[in-house]
């Protein structure tokens, strides 16, 4: 019989037992990956791929470049603040008329040739404006050209990682099929298993058509293993062009199929796509270098003015205050031969800009066509698979049929699901293969988001 102290022991520890599993996580079911559509994968890579995060970043600090070679053009404001100390006779002049304390008793002999030492803090405020800067104007106008070819260049990046995001979502759909074919594979295997071993039981088959039919199954089952871990590689690699740690799958959506127009229209978009117009604009600051070469012949021509304050005993003082305004004209006449070099060598490079712009464009007609011409292979080639997979199935239920009633081996019945499994993963990988050379026509042709019908911008652009 319990004692009422050791009761209300045994109830305190009850509760405190109650207390501990109360806090204890209770364990959740792990969360399956992430499921999105084509159009939902490509926004949100937009806004959080990382390679555009940091194109962005770069883009941005060409756009600073402009404000920098603006600056050349703009007035510069000076302040300024020396202090000297010097018995210097003509220093020391100087700095007396400055601070406007220069006396009758100065101009003794003595004075002007052994003067004592003497302080001067000098407070000065300058101001310059140049008027006539031909290399500072032809640079604000590169700087422009450069910062709207890194627009262009950042735009097709982002073509490029849209069609990166395309084919990552449809790898993930073509393994996430591979993996019901594999699951279909091993069924078939195990029935194949399973009349073989009921024929080999009531004395109508062999033993070995039961060994070859498990065999079949245990390779079934590791092409099930190969495709679920191809799967999850895939999910994983969706994920990360997303600009996300966890997997992603692919939602199963219509829409994917873009409809194809004619070659004349793809041939057309090509040139104007984005880093054919960034070229275009890089061969145009092949030009201006030339200019900004000879620029170099020409004077630079400004005004400035300054506002100065002396004083002898104090740093900002105001014992003395004078102006001055002036112009300047700087010409260098000769600098070694140094201008003719820079000039022939921006005309070379001129010429080079010239032969790569013609070479791009070269470039970009025969990516179109090539492309166009990968997405007719792709769609008979899709065409003949369908057509292979119903003549496989049709023969893999007629050897079946057969072998139950004795009239095939084992190993035709084999050969036949082996052809089955092959059709049947052929015709998914033909269907994605084909939707993926529409994407990479539309992508070398420069009209990914137009056919997609999405946005250029990211989320944080539209903002």
């Amino acid at each position: 019989m319990f004692r009422p102290t050791s009761r209300l022991l045994a109830m305190a520890t009850l509760c405190w037992l109650a207390v501990i599993v109360a806090a204890c996580p209770v364990p959740t079911r792990a969360a399956g990956p992430e499921e999105l559509g084509l159009r939902q994968a490509i926004q949100q890579a937009l806004a959080d791929n990382h390679s555009l995060r940091a194109g962005a970043q770069g883009l941005a600090a060409m756009g600073e470049d402009v404000g920098v070679a603006r600056s050349m053009l703009l007035p510069k404001l000076t302040f300024e603040e020396r202090f000297m100390r010097t018995t210097n006779p003509v220093y020391g002049f100087m700095a007396k008329l400055n601070e406007q304390r220069f006396g009758a008793q100065d101009f003794a002999i003595p004075a002007l040739n052994s003067p004592d030492a003497l302080n001067d803090y000098q407070t000065s405020f300058s101001l310059e404006q140049p008027l006539f800067a031909p290399q500072a104007n032809i640079g604000l106008t590169m700087s422009r050209n450069a910062a709207a070819a890194g627009r262009h260049e950042f735009d097709r990046k982002k073509e490029e990682v849209v069609l990166q995001v395309a084919q990552a979502f449809l790898m993930v759909r073509t393994a996430t099929s591979y993996t019901e074919v594999a699951e279909k594979g091993r069924h078939d295997a195990e029935e194949h298993a399973r009349i073989a071993g009921h024929r080999y039981e009531n004395g109508l088959g062999l033993y070995s058509d039961t060994l070859r039919a498990t065999t079949a199954v245990t390779e079934a089952e590791q092409r099930l293993v190969s495709a679920k871990k191809n799967l999850d590689v895939a999910q994983r690699a969706l994920g990360m062009l997303l600009g996300l740690e966890q997997s992603v799958t692919a939602a199963t959506e219509d829409g994917l199929d873009l409809p194809v127009a004619d070659l004349a229209r793809y041939t057309d978009a090509g040139r104007q796509r984005r880093d054919l117009l960034a070229m275009q604009l890089r061969q145009s600051n092949a030009s201006q270098n030339v200019k900004l070469a000879k620029a170099g012949y020409l004077p630079n021509i400004g005004v400035g003015a300054t506002y100065q304050l002396n004083d002898h005993d104090q740093p900002f003082g105001g014992e003395g205050e004078s102006w001055q305004v002036g112009a300047f004209l700087k010409w260098q006449l000769f600098n070694g031969m140094g201008r003719e070099h820079e000039r022939s060598k921006a005309l070379y490079q001129k010429a080079a800009a010239d032969e790569y712009l013609h070479a791009m464009e070269m470039g970009v007609s025969y990516k179109v066509y090539e492309a166009y011409r990968g997405v007719e292979e792709a769609g008979k080639n899709a065409e003949l698979a369908q057509a292979a997979l119903k003549t496989a199935e049709e023969g893999a239920r007629l050897v079946e049929v057969r072998y139950e009633n004795g009239l095939s081996p084992m190993v035709d019945l084999l050969d036949a699901q082996l052809s089955l499994d092959h059709a049947r993963a052929m015709t998914v990988a033909s269907k994605n293969n084909y939707r993926i050379a529409v994407f990479t026509l539309c992508y070398e042709s420069g009209t990914i988001f137009q056919d997609l019908g999405i946005n250029e911008s990211s989320p944080e652009e539209q903002e």
